[in-house]
């Protein structure tokens, strides 16, 4: 979507919807941020999954590359292999992201079993690659009564497990069955204005921590172990390594 161009984002105004510049963030890396959307219900009318598109459309304005994973199919942590479809899939996306955007509906007061699935599904660490580390994230709920903040609060948690930063801001979209229309597309509100803020702080964080996210996770306490296996190594017993000269 070109620079200028809000034809699809019928709810903005657009004198007031900025483009994140990378120049003013000291970005060095040159394609666009690449997020990935998960969302937790697999019903026919989602709410989640609408709010995710609205979110995909903003992120696609604000610059991004985008890709949104749909768990149908997926089967329940451990009941599969690693090697099936499904979870190959979401791996790889994962691992292709650079920020992510979660979505759930809340069900008993908690996030849904579909997103958890998900989530459970990336592990920590492939190997030497870290998965989610040092990727942003953007959080957010719908709920069916009044505003609630428990399923946001619960992936705010995993987001912090899954050693990600996740965003200040966030999006809980009450009673959400009265803030989309039949076709699915999110109404003018308080609520969409919020989701327009919490996409473009995402993009922004992205742009600012993505080439150097390396750096910003590198922990004293994973450098120390690092070079305690190594001089463990290296001064092992010389009857070990064997050392001729030994008696």
């Amino acid at each position: 979507m070109g620079k200028n161009r809000t034809s699809d984002l019928h709810n903005v105004a657009p004198e007031h919807l900025h483009i994140p510049a990378k120049e003013k963030l000291a970005a060095t890396v040159a394609h666009k941020p690449r997020i990935l959307l998960l969302y937790g219900s697999l019903r026919a009318r989602s709410y989640s999954r609408f709010l995710t598109m609205e979110a995909k459309r903003l992120l696609e304005h604000f610059g991004a590359e985008t890709k949104i994973y749909h768990a149908h199919g997926l089967p329940l942590p451990d009941d599969a292999p690693e090697t099936h479809p499904k979870v190959k899939e979401l791996r790889e996306l994962a691992a292709w992201s650079e920020g992510m955007v979660w979505c759930s509906p809340e069900r008993h007061g908690a996030m849904s079993g579909v997103l958890k699935s998900q989530i459970d599904w990336i592990p920590l660490s492939t190997g030497a690659i870290r998965l989610t580390q040092g990727k942003t994230l953007a959080v957010m709920q719908v709920s069916g009564g009044s505003q609630s903040f428990n399923a946001v609060n619960q992936m705010r948690v995993l987001g912090r497990w899954m050693r990600m930063i996740t965003i200040p801001n966030q999006s809980s979209v009450a009673k959400a069955f009265n803030e989309f229309n039949e076709d699915g597309r999110m109404k003018p509100s308080a609520y969409y204005d919020r989701v327009v803020d919490v996409m473009e702080e995402l993009v922004k964080f992205t742009l600012l921590t993505r080439d150097r996210a390396a750096y910003l996770v590198d922990r004293y306490s994973e450098r120390k172990e690092s070079a305690e296996e190594l001089s463990r190594r290296v001064n092992l017993p010389s009857a070990v390594v064997g050392d001729d000269s030994t008696p």
